[in-house]
């Protein structure tokens, strides 16, 4: 996963994976990532620390980590708080992400 920086915050399409260290959700949320990373052998979610982050938290309205904020057209789309599954996380890449699934 790539951290996020102010720079690239500014990107108007993005799968941001927010989670704080301690939580023990999102260790086992960050796994679910990044084993789809090493699947398909590329960074595909930026990461942002929560604690780090309060003044983002308040402005995009995040209730809860882990969360998955997806943003296209530079408009926050989804956020995603409840991960399941890997393949409940697929189901938004086939949405929002479906270059990853193009043949070659």
């Amino acid at each position: 996963m790539q951290t996020i920086t102010e720079e690239t915050l500014k990107q108007e399409r993005m799968l941001l994976y927010i989670y704080t260290p301690f939580c023990g959700t999102c260790s086992v949320a960050r796994a679910m990532l990044e084993k789809i990373e090493a699947v398909h052998q590329e960074k595909i979610f930026f990461e942002m620390n929560a604690s780090l982050n309060p003044e983002f938290m308040i402005e995009n309205k995040i209730e809860s980590v882990p969360c998955l904020l997806i943003k296209e057209d530079s408009q926050i789309k989804e956020k995603i708080y409840a991960f399941q599954s890997t393949g409940n996380i697929y189901s938004y890449l086939i949405k929002y992400k479906p270059e990853l699934f193009a043949k070659s």
